[in-house]
């Protein structure tokens, strides 16, 4: 159960989240979800969560190995941050987590009462669409929040439209 969303309460705004991977098509749902906050007057949330590792080396190998994944991380978050500021407009608020996605993932939503819609897209790859979206269908990882899955086939001009 999650807690109560506080997004339309004086004082809070409507949060969207959206998930930063090495994925192609998170840039989609990053475009999407900001478009859709400055739109709404709401805010956006970047989640990048570094997968549980292979962390499992001696103490200062461990260190160095977490601190090189933190450090790129924060690279691909303010890369995609800094995208969202040149062509929306809006500022972002970045978290960078360790462990399991979906975990994560909720709990930030738990955290941030003010986060109401998560938005992901699908890949067009003949792998599948997407570990987050795939596991959402599969209900392998149930959200407590709507989650807008964005379609591969929409240009980016109907994206905007649709935001």
């Amino acid at each position: 159960m999650v807690s109560k969303r506080l997004s339309r309460l004086e004082g809070h705004r409507r949060k969207f989240m959206a998930v930063i991977d090495d994925t192609p098509e998170c840039q989609r749902a990053v475009h999407y979800a900001g478009r859709r906050a400055k739109n709404s007057n709401g805010g956006l949330v970047l989640v990048y969560v570094i997968p549980e590792g292979d962390f499992q080396q001696w103490l200062g190998v461990e260190e160095i190995m977490r601190t090189e994944a933190r450090e790129a991380a924060e690279a691909v978050v303010a890369k995609s941050a800094q995208l969202v500021r040149e062509t929306i407009g809006i500022e972002p608020e970045m978290v960078i987590r360790e462990g399991s996605a979906a975990e994560q993932i909720n709990a930030v939503i738990e955290e941030d009462r003010d986060i109401a819609i998560l938005v992901l897209a699908a890949s067009s790859a003949k792998e599948g669409p997407g570990p987050l979206v795939s596991s959402v269908a599969g209900r392998g990882a149930a959200f407590p929040i709507p989650v807008t899955v964005l379609p591969d086939t929409l240009t980016d001009e109907e994206l905007d439209a649709l935001a």
